[in-house]
């Protein structure tokens, strides 16, 4: 891999990463173990080869996952209704390894998927793991995808999601982001079809000297479309985070609406929080917003506990459990996100998974 050329911190999409630290000469090809959990009637969506055309990569580590991917494809039929979610497991077992794995989501016309992916690794796996996955939703197709890292802390994690809607689609991106040494996620949405709509949801945080990055865009490329973008992360000890995202709409967007909400919280005098949100906007009659924050717990709300005979160790966790809870509550109630709130909790108590 010596002859690759890495992205540096003074490429804006880099800013406050930590790619300075990252020699891919120390990794050798890998796999991660897959395993596809879902209903007799999901089996037959799931393809062994690439369906679409892939589309060109933005960096050197989606063309490396474009040349060693590790593809699971899942193929919805015209009109088809999914009606329990796909669940898929990687898990990094080899330490010194780096792995490619690509979902393909591609949802006909008026379908319907739900498709949960977990990221595993034991606690001294030292490796990189560069996931993809890719989602196209016909005409009135609609997706709910959710990524759920818990990967253990030594290992590192490139990430992107790519997400492209036709007219009247749907579709709703969850990440939740616990676990790693530095994850880094860069999540876009492209609404391509009028009345296309896009929910993006994020929960993350880090401890010890983990590092959760996130970059996104929201691209509006036809009228009458809508996302709403809201991140919500908490960092402890010496941890940090940094979200970084962009609204663009086009000139043919009219009427279109995007929201983007970054909040964070930060829970030790050594962590540390970046939050950058863009607008770009080439038409007019639309609605836009975007707020950001970072600080720590609001004092008013920890004094209100405490005053009621609640322990300070305890007003904290409730308080971080109410700040997500916006989150948490838009996700997807089945087995796979129904722990959250304890793994959060866990956290917070300096629990390492």
């Amino acid at each position: 891999m010596s002859t690759l050329t890495l992205p540096t911190v003074d490429e804006e999409i880099w800013r406050y990463s930590r790619i300075g630290e990252l020699d891919l000469d120390g990794f050798r090809p890998g796999k991660v173990g897959s395993k596809v959990e879902c209903s007799d009637e999901a089996k037959k969506i799931v393809a062994s080869t690439t369906v679409v055309a892939p589309r060109s990569a933005t960096d050197i580590f989606e063309d490396l996952n474009l040349r060693h991917a590790q593809l699971t494809a899942l193929c919805t039929a015209r009109n088809q209704i999914v009606s329990e979610p796909v669940v898929i497991t990687h898990e990094l077992i080899e330490s010194g390894v780096v792995a490619y794995p690509r979902l393909v989501i591609d949802a006909a016309e008026n379908s319907e998927i739900t498709v949960v992916e977990r990221f595993v690794s034991r606690a001294e796996v030292k490796s990189l793991v560069v996931p993809v996955v890719d989602v196209r939703a016909a005409q009135s197709a609609r997706v709910t995808y959710v990524a759920i890292n818990e990967l253990g802390a030594d290992t590192w994690q490139i990430g992107y999601q790519r997400a492209v809607g036709g007219r009247d689609s749907s579709m709703k991106l969850f990440t939740v982001a616990l676990g790693g040494d530095y994850a880094r996620m860069r999540a876009e949405v492209r609404l391509e079809g009028q009345g296309a709509n896009a929910q993006q949801v994020a929960l993350y945080f880090a401890d010890d000297e983990q590092m959760h990055d996130f970059r996104t865009l929201q691209d509006h490329a036809a009228p009458r479309t809508h996302s709403d973008l809201l991140f919500k992360g908490a960092v402890k000890d010496t941890a940090k985070s940094v979200y970084t995202g962009l609204i663009r709409i086009r000139e043919n967007a009219t009427k279109s609406e995007a929201f983007q909400t970054n909040r964070n919280l930060t829970l030790s005098d050594g962590a540390w929080a970046e939050s950058v949100p863009n607008l770009e906007i080439e038409t007019n009659d639309v609605k836009c917003s975007h707020a950001s924050t970072v600080g720590p717990i609001d004092e008013e709300q920890r004094f209100y506990l405490e005053s009621r005979g609640i322990r300070p160790e305890i007003a904290e966790r409730l308080v971080v459990l109410g700040f997500f809870g916006e989150v948490i509550d838009r996700l997807p109630t089945f087995p796979a996100v129904a722990e959250l709130r304890d793994q959060v909790s866990r956290k917070l108590l300096g629990a390492r998974s």
